[in-house]
């Protein structure tokens, strides 16, 4: 009976904490974008540097928390204590604003203010997320799976996301729309800090064996060149991370916009929901097979499935036709994810579980995030499309950012090819030492 008690409480834990977890980055990768372009600006440059910068600063976080708890061999305390504090910074994203910014410093720009403070928070936020959820829960869930399951979990792990997304617009939209910021950052915010609360008193870990030498030595050791000559199918596998993920940059910064503004859905939560629902019933399902035929060799007919419902949705403009093509481009898209994630952990070895989450931070979000989004501004600057709202021309995002995302996935048939017959069984990075 201890093998199924372990595997429930594999699952509880995976979807407790990778759920809560998105509801944070939701709100810090797509709300809070919204919550800028409504009340302070409405630039695409000051949108891609919040998402670039706070990038950087998660990148950064998760490169030093996960050494670190390779070496101390305490995921739990970094899991919860980080989700405690990652909680309270979102919840005060709701007490920046222009006319706050233009009361305690009267002599500056306001907007330029209300921007910097922003950002400020925001590098803030991710360091302490990433910290906790990119290095130590990812860690953790390497730690706690197997070649045998790991696409199933990373399968539904790839779906929370959407998932996150399709849970803040049900129950939290209204509140957006209303304009009650600070309620919205609130909610969010206090559900993670209570989650890590609760993770502090039930959560297990998996003894792993310690990498050696000093902590600056692990921290910069995936960085070495010796140590990327030595295991090139695992930086292979995270080239190919980069690709997607800098293609799904280019428009998903500005996807709520999009769906709003351009195509002026007033039922946008309800293709938004039925997109995510509908993606995520399938990368549930393909997850197991993942599994079966193995992870690696999966890479690049789901990029194909990526590849046309990015095409499918430039020509899509009601609701039926945005819903059908969004389902197609969001699964290939988290089947994509889980498959690259599911073939790094094959090849993590289980001494250096931390450290590989920093550099999959630098393959999956760092130069996705800062490359993608200044990508989608240069697109949407270029089309020069705007609106009118209460006598104020804004820009807004158009189609052609998913024919710009089209064209980066793909480069992806490069990696994916050489990823077809990669082995199971990961090198220890210590070799390189």
């Amino acid at each position: 009976m201890e093998k199924p008690r372990a595997d429930r409480r594999l699952w509880t834990w995976v979807v407790v904490l990778g759920l809560t977890g998105q509801l944070a980055w939701t709100v810090e990768n797509m709300y809070l974008n919204v919550f800028v372009y409504d009340t302070i600006t409405d630039s695409p440059t000051a949108l891609a540097s919040l998402v670039a910068l706070s990038a950087c600063a998660a990148t950064l976080a998760t490169l030093l928390a996960g050494a670190a708890s390779d070496r101390t061999g305490r995921r739990r305390e970094f899991i919860a204590l980080g989700y405690v504090l990652w909680g309270a910074c979102t919840a005060s994203f709701g007490l920046v604003g222009v006319d706050t910014a233009a009361s305690m410093l009267p002599m500056l720009d306001a907007v330029v203010v209300a921007v910097v403070t922003i950002i400020v928070l925001d590098c803030v936020m991710s360091v302490l997320g990433a910290a906790a959820n990119d290095a130590a829960f990812n860690a953790w869930v390497t730690d706690s799976t197997n070649p045998g399951n790991r696409g199933k979990v990373d399968g539904v792990l790839a779906t929370m996301p959407l998932l996150a997304m399709l849970l803040v617009f049900g129950a939290l939209d209204p509140l957006t729309r209303g304009g009650h910021w600070v309620l919205f950052f609130s909610v969010v915010g206090g559900v993670t800090a209570v989650v890590g609360v609760i993770a502090w008193f039930g959560l297990r870990e998996t003894p792993q064996p310690r990498p050696g030498g000093t902590y600056l030595a692990s921290v910069v050791h995936g960085l070495r060149p010796s140590t990327v000559r030595a295991n090139p199918p695992l930086y292979v596998a995270l080239v190919a991370w980069a690709i997607l993920g800098t293609s799904t940059q280019v428009f998903l910064p500005y996807l709520i916009i999009y769906v709003q503004r351009y195509l002026d859905i007033d039922g946008y939560a309800i293709v938004l929901a039925s997109v995510l629902l509908g993606a995520a019933a399938v990368s549930i399902v393909g997850g197991r097979v993942l599994d079966r035929v193995g992870p690696a060799r999966a890479v690049l007919p789901i990029a194909a499935i990526y590849l046309v419902g990015l095409l499918l949705m430039f020509p899509a403009r009601g609701m039926l036709a945005v819903i059908g093509a969004g389902i197609v481009m969001m699964s290939g898209f988290m089947l994509g994810v889980a498959a690259i994630s599911a073939t790094v952990r094959n090849l993590t070895p289980p001494d250096r579980a931390g450290q590989v989450q920093g550099l999959r931070m630098i393959f999956a979000i760092l130069v996705p995030m800062v490359v993608g989004p200044f990508l989608g501004a240069a697109v949407i600057a270029g089309a020069d499309e705007t609106f009118t709202e209460l006598g104020v021309v804004k820009q807004v995002p158009t189609p052609w950012i998913f024919v710009a995302a089209a064209v980066v996935v793909l480069l992806l048939v490069l990696p994916a090819r050489r990823l077809r017959d990669v082995g199971l069984t990961p090198k220890t990075l210590e070799r390189t030492a």
